[in-house]
Formats: structure tokens, C-alpha cells, sequence
């Protein structure tokens, strides 16, 4: 199982939800006032929430934090298709029920942020609330999004192109996990000088010209990436990569999807993420479409790894948010 002795507090178990087992951690206060499920990113697990879950349980709520299909101790379909957003949205709905409650609040970043919108989007009788790290709402665009990404990008190397051959992006993550888990988070982070980032051309790899950081920040301490380190030597990088192979299926699946997300809403990113930098019109567009969106900050300093650098600001922004809803 993938218990860190580092936090002891939070507990492990399997749940069954939408035809698979999702590995789960979470901690439980006595008497708990409501459900809170926080969703993981890319290339993360259960584990990036590590900082949230004793202020959270402190404060009242049942905290649960799933290894996402494809990570860590959940299981892992090897169909590609079977990792497209309503199949993820579905395995979190089903959760919530498995959990014994009718509703919750989901909270996601990265690829889980995504995930937390079309909960709210999708399933607003069981999502009575909804947050978001780093990705910003956006309505279902007009046409499929990789081809406007490969119009983007166009002689171009672009990350979410180079995920898309199956294969590929495996070998070179798996080929030294420690050091591509060591080189991508930092390259996200708020200590990444961007100035050392050159633009490449569209048949380079990841990773090769990116020299491996002396240290990383204090956000990620050596027993961090080790944990890291031991889940993906496990696990593997296929079933999180297939996430970005789905991009343009999980848009035929949400045609007759809605543009506006009526629930009380939070959203909060490093001022540093690359993402925001990447999606300004819909961070400034988003109240348009959320709304009651009722914290919208950035962080300054910190990049991508939002609640992991800014562990303070993040749990201190979320509790305040939460008690907005009581």
C-alpha cells in the first residue's frame, strides 16, 4: 500500500467506485460535518495533498484524497480510451456514494482540476461545491482541442504533443524515474528560472537538455521525492500519460455539456505557473462562467505545484472558502 510513515494520521484502503478499485487516503475526524475529495495531478498522487488533510480534519471535514485511476495503488485499465473525463468524473461520483454520502465538496488540481469542473459541471446534485488549483474553468470549445494545440504549436515543441504517441514519453520518464520526477517538478516550480528554458523543435524529447537541479525547494525534501520515486518505479507513467490522450474523446463526450458552473466556487494558482501564463483569457473569463466564484488568487512567488509550495496560504484560502458554505 502506499501509506507514507511520514504521515501516519492518514490511512489507506482500496474503494470500489465505476467498475474499478481506486486506492484512497484518507483521515476522519470524529463527528464530520461534510465530505472533502481532493483530486491529484500530473505526475503526482494522493501524496500532494499531504499538507491539507490534518488542517482540513482539524477544522471538522472528511478528508479523501484517491490515488487517480492509473496511479499509484488504484488500478490501472489498459485500455487508453478508458482514461477520458467522463470515465475519471464517473469513478469520483461513484465514489462519494461508495464513501456513504450523498454529496461533497471536490477540490482538484492540474488534471484533477479539470476532473473537479466537470463534477460541478456534470453532477451538481452531488458536487455542492467546487475548487480549482492552477487550471482555470473553460466552456467545452468549438472544435476539438489538439488540433488547435498542433495549430499553436506548429513547428514547435510543445509537452502535451509530445505525451500524445503512446510509448514514448514512457521510456524517457521510466528510463530514471528519480531524475525525471527530480527535473519536471523542478522545471514547474517557482524556483525554475525561466530564462534557461529555450524553445525546442518538435521531434526533441522532454527532459535530455534540461540539466538535473543541485536541489530542489524546500517544498519537495529528498523523503518527498522518494516517495514519488518508489510510487512511479511501481506504477509507472501510462495510465497518467494516457490522460493527455484523451483530450479530444472527452470532448466529443461532453457536446451537450453546460457553460456555466452555478456552485460556490474557489480558485487558486502560483502567480509563477506556466499554466496561468498559458491560459490568460480564460483566468480572466472564468467569472463569466462560474458564478459564484467566491475566491480567485494567485499566489505570489510559487509555480505549479500549487498546494505543495504554498502549503499555508493553500490551506488557509480552502478553510476560509469552506466556511463560506456553511
Amino acid at each position: 500500500m502506499t501509506t507514507s510513515t511520514l504521515f501516519n494520521n492518514i490511512a489507506n484502503r482500496r474503494v470500489a467506485t465505476n467498475g474499478i478499485m481506486l486506492n484512497i487516503a484518507e483521515q476522519k475526524p470524529t463527528m464530520p460535518k461534510s465530505l472533502v475529495v481532493l483530486l491529484h495531478g500530473f505526475p503526482e498522487s494522493w501524496y500532494s495533498w499531504r499538507h491539507q488533510f490534518q488542517p482540513l480534519a482539524d477544522s471538522g471535514y472528511h478528508v479523501v484524497a484517491p490515488d487517480m485511476r492509473g496511479y499509484g495503488d488504484s488500478d490501472k485499465p489498459s485500455e487508453i480510451e478508458a482514461y477520458n473525463q467522463f470515465e475519471v468524473r464517473q469513478d469520483i461520483v461513484g465514489l462519494v456514494a461508495a464513501l456513504g454520502y450523498e454529496q461533497a465538496v471536490v477540490i482538484g488540481h492540474d488534471w484533477g482540476a479539470p476532473t473537479a469542473w466537470a463534477c460541478a459541471l456534470h453532477e451538481p446534485d452531488v458536487f455542492n461545491a467546487v475548487g480549482a488549483l492552477s487550471v482555470p474553468f473553460s466552456p467545452r470549445s468549438d472544435s476539438p482541442p489538439l488540433a488547435a494545440i498542433k495549430k499553436i504549436f506548429e513547428g514547435r515543441f510543445f509537452y502535451q504533443l509530445y505525451f500524445q504517441q503512446p510509448g514514448v514519453a514512457e521510456a524517457e520518464f521510466e528510463a530514471d524515474v528519480r531524475t525525471s520526477l527530480k527535473k519536471f517538478y523542478h522545471m514547474a516550480s517557482g524556483q525554475m528560472n525561466a530564462e534557461f528554458l529555450t524553445e525546442k523543435s518538435p521531434d526533441a524529447d522532454l527532459l535530455s537538455d534540461f540539466e538535473e537541479p543541485s536541489a530542489t525547494g524546500d517544498w519537495l525534501s529528498e523523503s518527498d521525492l522518494d516517495f514519488y520515486t518508489s510510487e512511479f518505479a511501481r506504477s509507472g507513467f501510462r495510465g497518467p500519460l494516457n490522460y493527455y490522450r484523451n483530450m479530444d474523446l472527452s470532448w466529443e463526450l461532453t457536446k451537450d455539456a453546460r457553460s456555466t458552473i452555478d456552485q460556490p466556487a474557489l480558485f487558486l494558482a502560483g502567480d509563477k505557473d506556466g499554466v496561468i501564463a498559458m491560459t490568460g483569457p480564460a483566468l480572466e473569463n472564468m467569472p463569466n462562467h462560474v458564478t459564484d466564484l467566491r475566491v480567485k488568487k494567485l499566489i505570489p512567488g510559487i509555480g505549479h505545484w500549487t498546494q505543495q509550495e504554498a502549503p499555508t496560504e493553500t490551506n488557509q484560502a480552502i478553510l476560509s472558502w469552506l466556511e463560506t458554505l456553511d
